[in-house]
């Protein structure tokens, strides 16, 4: 890989980082409360880029790099999707922490304060996604999961655009809840380091194992899926008007496809 391939996929990894991080900075310009209505609505838009970059960004191309198995080309994306679904489980299981509109915590028993768990939440949400960076950065790479560099720049970028919403979605809450606005936006900002170092080990492991290539990038479509189907799906249900979160949903879908196939 020359300098410049290497600037390119250093710069396609933070930029979903840096969704976060400009999201959670709205704590210093936007009122405290963010009404419910639009808590959904950026929650469904989340989970509709996260659903179609799941199908267009990862499971496409995992399954067309095994086109080589014929009437079994499924088979790899179908293991490496489970296997992304029970990582995710595990997960869940093991790190305590708590949903946004939740007052239970969930995962084992902890003495953490509920800033701690709120935060812990969207650091398990974002390593999925960063994994997902990483692994279309790695197909790029490495050349073996017919992915191009616009490919892996449209799924940066998509990602980007939803952690917006999300980093506004950790901060602004946590500051009507008491704590000052630099410590918000620095829990909004912790939350979403997990995505770059995420990115990075699975580029790392990835050349050393490119056979594997089809099961990692569905590994981080079964996370993704995991992760909207489990946490963002039931948040833009919550409560009147769940119509909203469903139209922002098919946004983000529609936007997240468009990327991808007019970049890739």
């Amino acid at each position: 890989m020359n300098n410049v391939d290497f600037l390119n996929c250093i710069a396609g990894v933070l930029i979903p980082f840096a969704g976060t991080s400009l999201g959670a900075a709205c704590v210093f310009f936007m009122r405290k409360n963010m009404r419910n209505m639009a808590v959904r609505a950026l929650t469904g838009f989340a989970a509709g880029v996260m659903v179609a970059a799941s199908i267009w960004s990862l499971l496409i191309p995992a399954m067309e790099q095994s086109e080589g198995m014929g009437s079994l080309s499924f088979l790899p994306a179908f293991i490496g999707f489970w296997l992304g679904i029970l990582f995710l489980l595990l997960l869940d299981s093991v790190v305590p922490h708590m949903h946004m509109n939740s007052d239970k915590a969930e995962g084992p028993k902890s003495g953490l304060k509920k800033t701690t768990m709120l935060v812990l939440a969207v650091t398990i949400h974002n390593i999925p996604e960063g994994m997902a960076v990483g692994a279309v950065y790695a197909g790029w790479i490495t050349g073996s999961a017919q992915i191009t560099f616009m490919g892996a720049l449209a799924l940066s970028i998509g990602i980007a655009i939803q952690n917006f919403p999300e980093g506004a979605i950790i901060s602004m809450p946590l500051c009507a809840q008491g704590e000052s606005k630099g410590k918000a936006f620095g829990y909004g900002v912790l939350s979403g380091i997990v995505e770059p170092a995420a990115a990075v080990i699975t580029i790392l492991m990835s050349r050393f194992i490119v056979p594997a290539m089809p099961y990692l990038l569905s590994f981080a479509a079964g996370a993704m899926i995991y992760v909207v189907v489990e946490e963002l799906i039931p948040e833009m249900s919550e409560g009147k008007h769940s119509n909203i979160g469903t139209l922002m949903f098919a946004l983000g879908f529609t936007v997240m496809m468009t990327l991808d196939v007019v970049l890739g």
